[in-house]
């Protein structure tokens, strides 16, 4: 899609379009919808954007987004502390929240991948491996996604978890090799979970 007779809206068509799925079409149609709302619609949305940044930040415990640290799962008293899913991503923490998991998370901001340069420095490892040194878990979930980069983490994490007295599984694949963990559907996700496998069987 060409540029319009409004510079201001192309620019604004440029900022959504770099925005995860959204294609110029779609950006365009966006800064439409947003030229047709009320101004006090425009600059609580501006607001709320501005405010994401501001309040929004990382959890020191689990690595999840919160406005509290730690974060209230990392507080919750009333959550299985028994059991720890360890993601990818905080957005990996709200999808397995919706399919209604019950235990600890642990976000490792990422996976092994030598061809982009990450190796297990680069991910939370070391601070998972304090708090299983801190805290009393008795079960390991690697739920990292099922491509190769995900695999690769999770044997990393096996080899590594193997020597301490806790069980490590592996989420079940009710989800189909190669996708993503936050695009999965509840049910798929919820089902996952109970089909998990104990990595010292497989």
């Amino acid at each position: 899609m060409g540029k319009t007779f409004s510079p201001t809206i192309d620019e604004v068509v440029k900022r959504l379009s770099k925005l995860p799925g959204i294609g110029k079409k779609a950006a365009m149609r966006l800064a439409v919808h947003l030229l047709e709302q009320p101004d006090s619609e425009i600059q609580a949305l501006a607001e709320a954007i501005l405010q994401i940044k501001k309040k929004v930040s990382l959890c020191s415990v689990c690595g999840s987004w919160s406005e509290i640290d730690p974060c209230t799962i990392c507080q919750s008293s009333t959550r299985d502390r028994s059991v720890i899913c360890v993601v990818e991503t905080p957005a990996d923490v709200l999808a397995f929240e919706n399919s209604g998991f019950k235990g600890l998370y642990h976000v490792l901001g990422g996976c092994l991948s030598p061809l982009d340069d990450i190796g297990p420095d680069q991910l939370r490892i070391k601070e998972l491996l304090h708090r299983l040194q801190r805290e009393t878990i008795q079960e390991v979930i690697l739920a990292m996604n099922p491509t190769t980069e995900g695999e690769t983490t999770a044997i990393y994490l096996y080899k590594v978890l193997e020597t301490l007295q806790v069980r490590v599984t592996r989420i079940g694949f009710g989800i189909p090799i190669g996708s993503d963990v936050r695009l999965a559907d509840e049910e798929s996700l919820s089902q996952s979970l109970l089909g998990r496998k104990d990595m010292r069987s497989s």
